[in-house]
Formats: C-alpha cells, structure tokens, sequence
C-alpha cells in the first residue's frame, strides 16, 4: 500500500513538472500582449470598476427624515409605502394619441374583415355601431391608463418612506462613473429637474461639495420642495441648512443661455404625460447642459427604452438655434453610440443595473435593499476615449459567473454587439483574466485579441 502510493505521488510530481514546462513553451511561442491599463492600481481597482459597496444615507438626512416621518404620523405608512413603490415601478409611459388611434383604426379593420366573412342579411349601421363599441371596449382593457402624480405633503412623506433612500443610492452609482472616470471634473453648478426630496443634491455633494457653489432644484410640486427644504435643515426651521447655496423653483430657469457643468433628472421622464414633452424636456436641458447630462430611470423596459428615446433625440435632433455649438457623445454606460442591442433581440430585456442600500429604519424595512435602474451619461466634451491605448472597454450587462480558472463574461462591447466571453488566463492573460474575476455587472472590463491557445482541450468545471 505505501509503495502504491509513493508511486503516485511520484507520478503526480512528474505530471507537474511535464506542465510547467508546456506551460513555458506555450506561453514562449504564443506570447500575452502586455498593455499596462492597470496605472498602478491593483486588479480589483482596475480603472473599470464603478461599483459601490452598499450605500447609506448621510446620518444628517437619515435623522431628518425620520423626524419628519415621526412628526407627521401617516395613518398605515408601511402599507402605502409599499403600495406606492409597486405603483412607481410598474407605471408605464402615456400612450400618445396618434399611436391610440392606430391601434383603433387596425383593431377596427380586423372587426370588419370578421364580420365579412360571415355576412348574411345583416344591418350595416347596427354592425358598425357594434364594431365601434368593441373597438372601445378593447382598447379600455388593453391601454394603459396614464395619470399624473400630484404629491400633497402626506403622499411626498410616504414618497420619502419609500423611495428615497433607494433614488439616493441609484443617483450615487451612477455620478460615480463620473467621479471615477474624470477625476478632473469639478462643477461649480447643478441643475435637478423633477428633484423631488433633493435626493441628487445629496449625491453631487458627497462627490463635489468642496466646488459645487450654485444648486437649483426644479420641481412643480410646492410640498415637495417644502419637504426638500425641511430635510436640508435637519427638520428646524430655525437651522441653518447642512448644504448651502441650495435653491428651490417650480419652474425651469428662462434664458436659454444659462448652463450648468451638471444637469441632472432623475425618475422624472416617466412623470411626463407624452413623447413630444418628453423630447422637449430633454432637448431644454441638455441645452442648459455644460459638461455632463445624467438620466436615470427604473430599471424595467419602460425605464430603459425612455432613456434610450432621449439617447436618439439628442444623438440625431438638431435645434435650429444652437447657443453651444458642441455635439452630444455617450459617455456611460453604453461603450458605444450605435442603436442598444438589447432592443434589437427578439424577446426584449431592459439594460438595467444594481446597487445595494440601506433603507430607512422603518417597521417592515429589511437592513439591506436593492436598487435596480437604468441611466444615460452624455457629455458635451466629446466621445469616451479609451483608458489605454490599444485597449477597448466593454461594459458587463450581467452577473460575472466565476468557475474554476475561468469567467464568464456578459458583456456590450464598443462595436456595439452583445457577446458572452469566457475568460481564461492562458488566453487573455493574466491580468484581464484577474480583472474579469473581480468585476462584476455594471463594471468596464478591458478587452484585448485574444491569444490563440495551441491546447483547444482544456478540460474546465462545466457550469
């Protein structure tokens, strides 16, 4: 028995050894482009992570909160919130007239052709009354009904139960991109349109308060703006607000000349009652835009195709009067600006990301939530160029499923095709191969031509 086993323990030294040194020769013949996109930083900081670990409100608007939530005593507050963050995540755009009567007029003509084929001795006039009336009836249960959101001072303290910790935390992640990839980037001003409970005003401020001297929040509800307010000023009247130089108005600012560095509007578009409004709301602000235009959304399919309705407004619109002459580029999360992907699929699903956060210490609030949304960085200094000469960004759509030696990669890349890629050292280097591993969904990921293995056979851990 002992001899039996020394002698596989020999073997496996000896198979080792055989390893090492096809290893040697394979990597001599087929040698690893080394392209330093690293600068300096260790893998699992790479220059493409932009996720955050689990977000949490800044104790002085946590604290606000929920003195105010206490003083106002909502009669079943938990029950509503809960209702209410289903409603907002399920609410869908309005259907636009000319796309109601084209379904109307088509339903109408399939009616007819029915009725046709079983014509008999029938009265005209009574049919088309009949056809008209099930026309009616159809669309009734088949269109979404559309109604505006009027927040009251109860249903904003409701809002803020519900919602505000996790706008706060899909806000955040995504001025990271900014944060993390312009480092430079200073503003001096913000624009928040549909700003709600400021909740972006807190975001910009953990990033650029040093520099952010003017912040406008736009909001045509007067409580919520009220609320805003309380919430800078700890719930004391008498304070002085913790962010300074906040300014609160119901309507956006006239002149078409007035910039700011940052425009942001966060769950807004989904607020406003048809396409056209859409577009013109988009088309204003980014031309109160200096530097860098953030949308965010739900991250549901409605949320996504908004935002990409608003990308091809401003990528391919052009206004007749043009006070700043410099084009929209994408800046995030899209690696390219060709049509999204994932609306040309057949079965289509919304390009969406998470972040993790604490919600308000509520009766019925688990410790930790998760934020799904979709967002639109575009900048006016030009497309996003690469970090590193000779290497190109993707953007991983989905969770990195980590194996034995190699990943999977989910992945939109800049030639503006979804691919799914299995990372491997021998084939993609070590250091893309150490990278991919310690990404995950939302991050960038380098991409380089892949090294041709001369062993195709490599026995893996299957999924």
């Amino acid at each position: 028995m002992a001899l039996r086993s020394y002698g596989a323990c020999v073997l496996c030294q000896k198979l080792s050894v055989v390893r090492m040194i096809y290893r040697g020769v394979s990597e001599a013949a087929h040698p690893q482009p080394q392209v330093d996109f690293l600068k300096g930083q260790i893998h699992r900081k790479h220059p493409g992570v932009t996720n955050l670990k689990t977000l949490r409100l800044p104790e002085e608007l946590q604290m606000a909160a929920r003195s105010i939530i206490r003083g106002a005593q909502v009669n079943r507050l938990t029950e509503r919130a809960q209702s209410l963050t289903n409603f907002l995540w399920s609410r869908k755009r309005a259907v636009d007239s000319p796309t109601l009567r084209k379904k109307a007029v088509s339903l109408e003509r399939q009616l007819w052709e029915k009725a046709m084929e079983k014509r008999g001795d029938v009265d005209e006039q009574a049919l088309a009354d009949r056809i008209r009336a099930r026309v009616f009836s159809e669309l009734r249960k088949s269109t979404y009904h559309w109604t505006p959101m009027k927040y009251d001072e109860e249903l904003g303290v409701v809002y803020m139960a519900a919602r505000m910790a996790g706008c706060y935390a899909a806000v955040r992640r995504a001025m990271n991109e900014i944060k993390k990839r312009d480092p430079s980037f200073a503003p001096h001003s913000l624009l928040d349109f549909g700003s709600g409970l400021g909740t972006v005003v807190w975001a910009s401020h953990s990033y650029w308060g040093d520099t952010l001297k003017e912040m406008v929040c736009v909001d045509s509800s007067g409580p919520m703006n009220i609320l805003a307010e309380r919430l800078l000023k700890g719930d004391d009247e008498q304070a002085e607000p913790h962010i300074k130089h906040v300014y609160f108005r119901q309507f956006l600012p006239v002149s078409p000349k007035v910039q700011f560095d940052l425009v942001v509007t966060a769950f807004t578009l989904s607020e406003l009652p048809s396409a056209k409004e859409r577009e013109d709301v988009v088309l204003t602000l980014w031309r109160k835009t200096s530097s860098y235009l953030v949308l965010v959304e739900n991250g549901t399919k409605e949320g996504h195709q908004m935002l990409m309705e608003a990308r091809d407004t401003l990528l391919t619109k052009q206004e007749q009067t043009l006070h700043d002459t410099r084009a929209a580029s994408v800046f995030a999360p899209c690696p390219h600006e060709a049509m999204c992907p994932k609306l040309a699929v057949e079965h289509v699903t919304p390009c969406n990301f998470r972040q993790l956060y604490q919600p308000l210490p509520q009766p019925g609030n688990s410790d930790q939530a998760v934020e799904s949304f979709s967002y639109l960085i575009l900048t006016r200094t030009g497309p996003a160029e690469a970090e590193t000469e000779d290497v190109n960004w993707a953007r991983l759509i989905a969770p990195v499923q980590r194996r034995t030696r190699h990943v999977h990669c989910r992945m939109c890349c800049p030639d503006g095709q979804l691919q799914h890629l299995v990372v491997t050292a021998r084939k993609h280097s070590r250091d893309i191969y150490r990278c991919a591993r310690s990404s995950d969904w939302g991050d960038q990921v380098p991409i380089i031509p892949e090294v041709d293995d001369v062993d195709d056979n490599i026995q893996t851990d299957s999924e």
